[in-house]
């Protein structure tokens, strides 16, 4: 199934539920509603429809008819609108304020003046009488400017009844959808017969997209088009097709739909389908609650799932707690000028992709691990950015990483080199760091690496940087942790990349601080040399102790070494005394 296709059931579902508007309606924030007597005239000041208080008041969703799609053309919408549509007026100055409201109370006089529906000649009365100045004279409030306005007629404004909702106004307002000389198609994504959908909706809430929302599909460029086709012929979809994906669509990506997750630049949606809504809601909770993709999430569901991943329990052995069947789809979009381009999408059993992001904690698993009990994926993502800023995050690369994760491919390789050039530049080797490290060389190499420090791996970049930690504890046992800089300042990058450039000076600057030492504390400079003895005995004879490179590879295991062996230094015995692996 097509990611357009299952968004037609979603919405199918959703509309069915109540929880969407049918077809041809749309759920937009209104902020205000004018009252209005029969006779056109306005009934006291404006209701404040907002939600809250203080600069905290958000606008209601209302179920109105659907907007015009507009770009730069002037096209308003059917019995609501912005104030500079319905009034006139504007926050700050626009040089088509007076041609919008103009078209405004002209397009519904052609739309409404063959009504004799008592609230649809109050409104076209109101249009007539109204001029932008009565603004300023009635005293109207300035937080209504640029909001959105509905209309009511006063007798009904207590039951909350507005002029879309009357009878008469659906009516006209199905014809209006209805009129026309519209194509016919066999629509891709329903396979039934309806009118072709010309344009598509807008998609709101994409990082990175136009506020005014971007296209899926659009043909506006004749390289774009095939056989002579228009706009949306060259990819026949029904207008209620259309109309289905792009509402479900916009619910998911709502801010606190409890559907939404944002990594770095990367927009994703995810649902699930299944025989009851409650196990449809407790897959998607569990899934959310994985990714923490809403803070406001509760995480108490998974929070012993994820305990016993990190103790490194066996995947088949826990229990979801959900009936078998349950398919989960993730949709990741990426924004594109006026248009969105969807980057993935992911269907499968919902016990599949959780087991797929289970696998993934688990090669993720580092000792010492992280300070966070359970970071989230945007929080690995900072580690690759400039001064661990979200901005800084390389294009493409959360949703790249997303798509490995869920779908169980490899991951990028540019997570590997970003890691790796952050390494060389901070020297910051946290668990973090490490331990995305750990899961790529382990994924994408198949290759066996140890969650702690583990004596007997001999892979040449582990045991460099074994050794590298060695020579900078030797260094701070000598002179103290208040010098200027360590060998980790002045050499982690060389030493991790060139080592022959590097560990020749090292090893003859330990021979010095282990000279130090030994006046002092001689057991502890015998203690020090035998950890630089085991590890240079574990190397492979015959071969060159300190190669010329390192591969990246051999990057990431040398920073996996040294942060073994760093922390190991802090590992305390029984009788306090820095315990040293051999």
């Amino acid at each position: 199934m097509s990611a357009l296709a299952a968004l037609v059931r979603v919405y199918a579902r959703m509309e069915a539920r109540g929880e969407l508007p049918p077809f041809g309606y749309s759920h937009q924030r209104i902020g205000f509603l004018i009252s209005l007597h029969a006779d056109g005239t306005v009934a006291g000041k404006p209701i404040d429809l907002r939600i809250g208080t203080g600069r905290k008041k958000t606008s209601r969703l209302l179920a109105v008819p659907q907007p015009a799609k507009r770009t730069s053309a002037i096209a308003p919408n059917f019995l609501w609108d912005k104030t500079a549509y319905v009034l006139g007026v504007t926050a700050s100055e626009a040089k088509r304020t007076a041609q919008e409201h103009c078209a405004f109370r002209d397009q519904h006089h052609a739309w409404l003046d063959d009504s004799h529906d008592e609230g649809l000649r109050a409104l076209l009365r109101f249009l007539d009488r109204w001029r932008p100045e009565q603004f300023a004279e009635r005293g109207w409030s300035a937080e209504m400017l640029d909001q959105n306005v509905v209309f009511a007629l006063e007798g009904e404004r207590p039951l909350s009844i507005f002029l879309h909702d009357r009878l008469a106004a659906r009516a006209a307002w199905t014809r209006l959808m209805d009129g026309g000389d519209k194509a016919d198609t066999i629509c891709l994504l329903s396979g039934e017969r309806g009118p072709l959908a010309r344009l598509h909706p807008a998609i709101k809430g994409v990082t990175g997209a136009q506020s005014s929302g971007a296209s899926i599909v659009s043909f506006n460029l004749d390289a774009f088009t095939s056989y002579g086709h228009q706009q949306g012929a060259n990819a026949p979809i029904s207008e209620a097709a259309a109309f289905a994906y792009g509402t479900a669509l916009n619910r998911l990506l709502d801010r606190g739909s409890g559907h939404r997750l944002q990594i770095g630049d990367a927009t994703s949606v995810f649902w699930a389908e299944a025989a009851t809504p409650a196990a449809a809601t407790t897959a998607e909770l569990i899934f959310a609650g994985l990714l923490n993709a809403d803070d406001n999430t509760e995480f108490s569901r998974v929070g012993a799932i994820l305990e016993q991943v990190a103790e490194g329990r066996p995947i088949g052995a826990l229990d979801l707690g959900l009936p078998a069947g349950v398919r989960f789809h993730v949709l990741g979009l990426a924004p594109n000028a006026a248009r969105l381009s969807l980057r993935f999408y992911v269907e499968d059993d919902f016990d599949v992709i959780a087991e797929r992001y289970l696998q993934h904690l688990q090669r993720l698993r580092i000792s010492p691990p992280p300070r966070e009990p359970t970071p989230s994926l945007r929080r690995y993502l900072i580690e690759t950015a400039v001064l661990r800023k979200s901005e800084n995050i390389s294009p493409h690369l959360a949703g790249e990483w997303l798509r490995a994760i869920l779908t169980g491919s490899h991951y990028p390789l540019t997570l590997l080199s970003a890691l790796i050039t952050r390494l060389r530049a901070d020297h910051d080797v946290n668990a973090l760091r490490v331990g995305l490290m750990k899961a790529i060389l382990i994924k994408n190499f198949r290759m066996e690496v140890p969650v702690a420090l583990d004596p007997d791996c001999t892979n040449k970049g582990y045991l460099l940087g074994r050794l590298f930690a060695v020579y900078e504890h030797i260094q701070t046992a000598a002179l103290g942790r208040n010098v200027n800089s360590t060998i980790k300042d002045k050499f982690y990058g060389a030493a991790s990349a060139q080592p022959r450039k590097v560990f020749r000076i090292l090893d003859n600057g330990s021979s010095n601080h282990l000279s130090k030492i030994g006046k002092q504390r001689l057991g502890h400079r015998a203690h020090l040399e035998n950890a630089v003895g085991s590890i240079m005995e574990a190397m492979s004879p015959g071969d060159d102790p300190f190669p010329a490179i390192l591969s990246e590879k051999e990057q990431a295991m040398f920073s996996l070494g040294y942060y073994h062996q760093r922390n190991e230094f802090f590992r305390k015995t029984g009788s306090g005394v820095p315990e040293i692996a051999a």
